[in-house]
This record gives C-alpha cells, sequence and structure tokens, in this order.
C-alpha cells in the first residue's frame, strides 16, 4: 500500500507544477520513448541481439531462461529456480552489467545479478549487447550488457494483459500488465507471482536403497511488482518514473538428505526519476535513482535466525547532448553516486564514486558511423583506469556491413571483496580489460547472419584464495586471454496464412588462465540454440533447443572433475481462442526427450515436465 500512496502522489505533485512550462516547440518527442537511448545512440559499431515481446512469451516467466535458450550466454544454475549467474564471452559472473531503463543495477555487494530474481514478463523488451561497454555504463560491462527495457508509448490505447501459468511441481504463474496513453500521459502497472513446490525426481537417480531421489527442500517464490509513468510537459520536456520492486524467497536444495535445511530471502527496490529537454540542436537529461537490495540467510529454515545484509545506492547524473552539425554529436556524462552498506558479513561502509564521460558520434553519412568514448571515474576505495571506446560501423554494401570495436573497460571490488569478515581485502585493485571484436552482417531477403570475433585481455582477475592462515581472500591473482567467436542467424516467411521463424545462435569461445593455459572452470568451448517457430490460422506451434558443451569444475582442467554436454528441447503449442479476442491457450513441454542434465556439479535439473497457459488480453 505504501508503495501505491508514492506512485500516486507523484503523479499528483507532477500534474500540479508541470503544466506551467513553456509550450514553445523546437523539436518534438517521439511518439515511442526508449528508456536506454545510449544503446541506441552509441552502439553502432557493437552487435546487439534484441528479444521482442513474443520471444518473451514463448518461454517461462524467469529469465534465465528466456536468455539462455535465446542468446549465446552460458547460465549456471545451482538447480531449477535457484541461484543463476552467468558467464558471457569467457569471463566471471560479476563482469556482466545489467542495465535497466539505462542504469547499472549490479549488486553492490557481489557485483553480479540472479537472473532467477527476474521476470521476463516485467519488461517491453530484453537486448543483449556483446563486448565491452563501461565508458557508458561503469563497472562489470567486461563481457557484455543485458538490458532490460520499459518502453513509454504516448499514443491514445488501453490495454491489459493477464497471463495464468500452471505446470508441473505445483509451478504457478501469475502476470498481470495493463498500460494507458493519450498525448500527454503514459502509464504502465505490473504485476507478477512465479511459485513452485519445485519437488521433481531426478531423472535415473536414487539411493542406496533403491528409492527414487528428487529435489528436496526446493521451493521457491518470486513476486515483482512494477509501475511506470511518463508525462509530457510540452512537445519538447519529458518527464518520466519508473520503479520495480521484488522479493524472492527460496529454499535452497539439498545435494544429500542428511544436509540442513537452509533458506535464503532476498528483495529489491528501484526507483528512476527522469526529465528529458530538447532545446535545439542541445538535449538535456536529468536522473535521479534510489536503489535498495537486502538479503537474509537462513542456515536452518525451522528457526529464526538469520546472517544479513543489505545496500542502498543514491544515483544522480546529468547527461548533455550537442548536435553540432548533421555529421557530428557530442555526449557529456557527470554521474554521482553514492552507496551505503550494511551486514553481519562486512560491517558498516560506505562509498561515494564520480564518474565523467565524454562520447561523440560521427556519421560520415548514412552508411559510415563512427564512434569515440573515454571516462574517468574518482573514489578513495580504488584507483579507476583511464576507460575508452572506439569503433566503426561501414554499410560496405546493401546486404553487408562491417562493424569494428575496441575499448578498455572494468570491474571495481564490491564490498564482499574489499570488507568481508574475515577475509576482506581493502587494498584490491579494479579488474582491467583491454578487448577488441569484428563482425560482419549479412542482410538477404528475410535472411539476416551475424558473425562475430572478439578478443579480450583481462587483467588482475579478483580470485578468492586461501592465505597462510586457512583465511579464504580475494587477490588480484590471474590475467586471462578470452577470445572467440558468435554467430547469429534469423529468418522469417510469410506464406499465405501460414508464418515460418528460425532463430538461432552459436558461441565458440577460448578463456585461459594466461599463467596455466587451462581453460576458466564453467566456461563451455560451445554453446549452440535454435527455435523454430510456425503459425497457421489460429494455431501455432514452436521448438526451442539448447546445446551446451561441457565444462570443467577445478582449476587444473582436471578430465574427470567435468559436466558433461547435454541437449534440450522444448515444444508449445498454442490456440487463439475464439470466443476471446486476442486470447491463447496453450502448453508447453519442458525437456521434451527426458535428458537427464545438470549445469552446475550435483544440481540435477527436471526431466520432462509440462506447463499449460492462458493469455487474456482487453
Amino acid at each position: 500500500m505504501t508503495y501505491f500512496k508514492h506512485f500516486f502522489c507523484f503523479c499528483l505533485f507532477a500534474s500540479q507544477f508541470l503544466l506551467a512550462q513553456k509550450k514553445d516547440t523546437i523539436t518534438r518527442l517521439n511518439e515511442v520513448i526508449v528508456p536506454d537511448a545510449k544503446l541506441r545512440k552509441f552502439s553502432s559499431s557493437q552487435t546487439i541481439d534484441l528479444l521482442s515481446d513474443s520471444i518473451l512469451s514463448k518461454n517461462s516467466a524467469l529469465l534465465t531462461n528466456v536468455l539462455n535458450y535465446n542468446t549465446v550466454i552460458y547460465f549456471k544454475e545451482y538447480g531449477r529456480g535457484m541461484l543463476s549467474t552467468v558467464a558471457f564471452r569467457g569471463t566471471t559472473a560479476s563482469q556482466t552489467a545489467v542495465i535497466w531503463n539505462g542504469i547499472n543495477i549490479n549488486s553492490q555487494m557481489n557485483g553480479s545479478t540472479d537472473f532467477n530474481t527476474l521476470s521476463g514478463m516485467d519488461y517491453s523488451n530484453i537486448s543483449v549487447k556483446g563486448g565491452g561497454g563501461s565508458v557508458i555504463y561503469g563497472s562489470g560491462a567486461i563481457g557484455g550488457t543485458v538490458h532490460l527495457n520499459n518502453d513509454l508509448k504516448f499514443d491514445t490505447s488501453f490495454s491489459n494483459e493477464l497471463r495464468l501459468d500452471y505446470g508441473s511441481f505445483n509451478t504457478q504463474g501469475i502476470s498481470y500488465k495493463s498500460h494507458f496513453s493519450d498525448k500527454k500521459w503514459s502509464a504502465q502497472i505490473g504485476f507478477s507471482r512465479n511459485y513452485s513446490d519445485n519437488d521433481y525426481d531426478y531423472p535415473g537417480a536414487f539411493d542406496w536403497k533403491g528409492k527414487q531421489r528428487f529435489n528436496e527442500n526446493g521451493e521457491y517464490q518470486v513476486v515483482t511488482l512494477n509501475a511506470n509513468v511518463g508525462f509530457k510537459i510540452d512537445d519538447r520536456q519529458l518527464l518520466k518514473l519508473y520503479s520495480q520492486s521484488s522479493n524472492t524467497d527460496r529454499n535452497i536444495s539439498l545435494l544429500s538428505p542428511s544436509e540442513s535445511r537452509t533458506k535464503y530471502k532476498n528483495d529489491f527496490s528501484r526507483t528512476l526519476l527522469e526529465y528529458n529537454n530538447v532545446l535545439g540542436v542541445w538535449v538535456a537529461n536529468f536522473k535521479t535513482a534510489f536503489i535498495t537490495e537486502n538479503y537474509q540467510y537462513f542456515p536452518d529454515n525451522a528457526v529464526n535466525q538469520f546472517s544479513y545484509g543489505g545496500t542502498k545506492m543514491l544515483m544522480s547524473k546529468a547527461d548533455v547532448s550537442f548536435q553540432a552539425n548533421k555529421a557530428l554529436l557530442f555526449n557529456t556524462i557527470l554521474e554521482y553516486n553514492k552507496t551505503t552498506g550494511e551486514g553481519s558479513g562486512f560491517g558498516y561502509h560506505e562509498r561515494e564514486i564520480t564518474g565523467l564521460a565524454l562520447l561523440i558520434k560521427q556519421e560520415v553519412s548514412s552508411k559510415w558511423q563512427n564512434e569515440l568514448g573515454i571516462r574517468k571515474e574518482f573514489t578513495t576505495n580504488y584507483k579507476s583506469p583511464l576507460l575508452f571506446s572506439l569503433g566503426s560501423a561501414l554499410q560496405l554494401t546493401k546486404g553487408y556491413e562491417l562493424k569494428i570495436n575496441a575499448s578498455h573497460n572494468f570491474r571495481i571490488p564490491t564490498y564482499n571483496d574489499l570488507y568481508w569478515e574475515e577475509g576482506g581485502n581493502p587494498d584490491l585493485k579494479p579488474e582491467s580489460s583491454y578487448q577488441a571484436e569484428i563482425a560482419n552482417v549479412f542482410k538477404y531477403k528475410n535472411v539476416t547472419l551475424t558473425q562475430t570475433a572478439y578478443f579480450n585481455k583481462i587483467k588482475d582477475l579478483l580470485r578468492w584464495v586461501p592465505g597462510n592462515s586457512g583465511i579464504w581472500s580475494p587477490q588480484n591473482t590471474d590475467r586471462v586471454a578470452a577470445y572467440g567467436s558468435e554467430t547469429l542467424l534469423s529468418w522469417k516467411k510469410e506464406m499465405g496464412k501460414s508464418i515460418v521463424e528460425v532463430n538461432g545462435t552459436y558461441a565458440y569461445t577460448i578463456s585461459k588462465n594466461e599463467a596455466t593455459g587451462k581453460q576458466l572452470f564453467f566456461v563451455p568451448l560451445h554453446k549452440i540454440t535454435s527455435a523454430v517457430a510456425l503459425s497457421y490460422k489460429k494455431w501455432s506451434a514452436n521448438y526451442q533447443m539448447l546445446f551446451n558443451g561441457f565444462v570443467y569444475t577445478q582449476l587444473d582442467n582436471d578430465p574427470t572433475a567435468v559436466v558433461p554436454s547435454y541437449l534440450v528441447g522444448h515444444l508449445g503449442i498454442d490456440y487463439d481462442v475464439p470466443f476471446f479476442a486476442h486470447s491463447k491457450i496453450g502448453v508447453q513441454v519442458l525437456n521434451l526427450w527426458n535428458e537427464k542434465y545438470e549445469s552446475l556439479e550435483n544440481r540435477i535439473m527436471p526431466g520432462r515436465n509440462y506447463n499449460l497457459y492462458l493469455i487474456f488480453k482487453f
């Protein structure tokens, strides 16, 4: 209730003082407002994979499933619905930045994002960009960035969407989204809840008595709430408010029945206020965000005793661009962050960061674009390197585009790295990365093929290692060379009343410790995804396939300590309900071939299971 009070108070406050602004029009604002303008304006030289709402609807709710089956990112899951982290282009979990409506939301405590605490249904679209992005988005954007966007539309419309899911293991899902807009206002609200008993049998696994093993203590629940509103003060001024909160309550699946039954609860809230003003060749954008995150860990979920931690971050950003002429755009960014954190594991600490950035884009012609960016951060906790990015995109022929990009990126030590008791190391240096990539984009009729080759050299990689006293502590120990290639393929064809769509990805990844020549653990050499969708009149069907190559689980690449490769397929069929306009009923068969697999050692995933869903649009 407090959340909605704040929301409506803001709307009332905005309507009182903003209508008095001048209405002389210099440049009209677009009908559809994209929150992450930098992704569109300063990423021409890098590969971006856009996942539309139609792709999001074909996958189960949690964001891990959406990205795992549709992108080149490798996921490591501690069981279905449990902690889920990524390895993007051979990097670690904390070297992929997650960007929510233009701001970096990676955890200040551990530097990463748990993708099983997010629902793909909460966003208008999701984009995945490989390669460096620290000049624009700051710490962690080394392997790549995942962009979660809520677009605001200023047209005259009112729509609602309700989705209900029920599946195996008493898995329940509900997602509701509502949108209202006219020429002045645009408002979105959304709610989702995903719950599961998660007590699935382990395929082909039995205990010493011959009894079927199953996933014990795996219950989880994820609840999210979203509210976004935009108000056009006039044709050149716009005010936006984005807000999201989430609560995740889950037990931690047992490796053996004799283990203690533990539980982990975490929540976050994010509020972003943004003002945009177009003054001819000048565009001013101001953002203020307040982000909180908290966790509680229960070593025995039957007892109300827990360890805890939490952070609060206030972010302010001034972003001013100047269109010098038709071919040259300058953009300056001044950013200030203040974070306070307190926890049973790291005490109380504060951190302040000031960042300065300059971005330049040159459009030599409609077929040739160049980009340049530099960034420097200042703080008392660490010494930040001077970051840069430069790139070029050249349309050589109608069906062929060449993209080249190079950058220097970094990741700052987190609260856990610096202050954990015992073992934190306040003298850590940021991880630093130099990388380059070249992409070839081919388009012919309905086919798009993108081939990207990259090289990434990382120094001062942070690792927790045991000290002389036996206490583990983070150290800047390793240098890593990561290189490989990525392929993206898409094809769509309309044939009478039928539509056929094919999408696929392939990632080949080498990520080696330069001192030992060994592949980093939990980085597969090969990952392949494919999706085929067919629709005819009121019927549609889709098949998704995921292949992950084997991964090492130890630093020495012991061939006996690996997670084997696996191939998993999902099949879905739905039908447009005739007596409810724009509504569907569908069924999904997950792990169609009943594959026995795990993405983390001894964390077995479910065999064949089912999901039934209803979608109502009104």
